[in-house]
């Protein structure tokens, strides 16, 4: 009995935090652009923000409530997913092409942050001071975001204007009912995020597995369905900069946002897990730098790439339950891993990148002749 009622406070909870998270971006992007907002700054801002909610509610009732694990578990497991996951789906629906600004830029800075996060969890805890400095820079970022968004092609401006819409709502009533939505969306939100956390305690519990498993897995998958909508949808419409942009841009805010200001508010400093700290935080930072030599092949995340980043997701899950568990099939299962999967993997990414360096390099020496 108590497993249905874990389960249904999770199903609602989801439900909760997705249908609040719509409505905030929605409601928040009509207002941004009611006030003359560009759609470009609206997407990099407004929508970052809003397709991460659901993680920083998570997060912050988590913190609160005392289940440490679980706001952290989230925070990495949301990165772990949205890369493997969001982006290798994106990419079986259609091969993507990647943005130089995506490469040069936002990536590096997604695996620059990834290991700060690690060095400022080290000593078993992510305090306020840690969260100013995550948050501060984040503070940076956004600035950076909107100066440089005024350079923009009309490319792509066009194509954050039809994702998020250039019409301007002047009337008061439409204000007033964006404005409703907002706060709407922040109410279920926040009635979610604490449905969401007491079912995955409860199921946790049940299962005989560490809330930090659930919170990597469940919670963060559950969580990341606002950028898994946002994603797939721009990929359908060929929205190439949107599909992974938002992949990417989610990381970066649930480093900087969600862990920054859940370690700057909670009562107490956020306790990291030694498992987290030896294990998935640094998963979270090779997924995070195996995107750079594939971005890195001819600026294409081809159909192949995409299936192996859905192949590693299935990986790390079917390892950490059969961790979880300690199942006979673990100590094999690992070395596979170890020896065979992850060294093939990274052999053939890198024979990629060398070997695309080589044809940029001849194109660029054919056109300076």
């Amino acid at each position: 009995m108590m497993n249905g009622i874990a389960i249904l406070q999770l199903i609602i909870g989801l439900a909760l935090l997705i249908l609040g998270a719509e409505m905030l971006v929605r409601g928040a992007s009509r207002l941004a652009a009611a006030i003359g907002i560009s759609p470009l700054i609206i997407g990099l801002t407004v929508v970052a923000f809003g397709t991460s909610s659901p993680e920083l509610a998570v997060s912050l009732v988590s913190a609160w409530t005392g289940q440490a694990d679980i706001a952290v578990g989230n925070v990495v497991g949301s990165n772990i997913f949205n890369i493997l996951v969001i982006i290798g789906l994106s990419a079986l629906i259609v091969p993507l092409v990647v943005a130089q600004q995506l490469v040069r830029l936002d990536v590096p800075l997604m695996i620059g942050i990834s290991f700060l996060s690690l060095a400022l969890g080290w000593n078993g805890y992510i305090g306020r001071g840690e969260g100013a400095i995550l948050f501060g820079i984040l503070v940076i970022y956004l600035v950076f975001l909107v100066r440089a968004s005024r350079r923009e092609s009309a490319e792509v401006q066009l194509e954050y204007a039809q994702e998020f819409g250039d019409r301007r709502f002047g009337m008061r009533r439409q204000r007033l009912f964006h404005l409703g939505l907002v706060l709407v969306g922040l109410v279920l939100l926040v009635v979610g995020s604490r449905w969401l956390v007491a079912g995955a305690v409860a199921l946790a519990r049940w299962l005989g597995v560490s809330e930090l498993v659930i919170g990597l897995t469940i919670v963060a998958g559950g969580t990341s369905l606002p950028e898994v909508a946002t994603s797939v949808v721009a990929a359908l419409r060929k929205e190439r900069d949107i599909a992974v942009g938002n992949a990417v841009g989610s990381n970066i805010f649930n480093l900087l946002a969600v862990l920054g200001l859940t370690a700057l508010v909670a009562p107490q400093e956020v306790v990291v897990s030694p498992a987290a700290l030896v294990f998935d935080f640094p998963v979270m930072i090779a997924v995070a730098v195996a995107t750079l030599p594939i971005f890195f092949t001819g600026y294409r995340i081809a159909r192949w790439e995409g299936a192996l980043f859905l192949g590693y997701y299935i990986a790390y899950v079917l390892y950490l339950f059969l961790n979880a568990t300690q199942h006979d099939a673990l100590p094999a299962y690992s070395r596979i891993m170890l020896w065979f999967v992850i060294p093939l993997t990274v052999v053939t990414i890198l024979v990629l990148a060398v070997r695309e360096w080589h044809v940029l390099r001849k194109e660029k020496i054919i056109t300076s002749n």
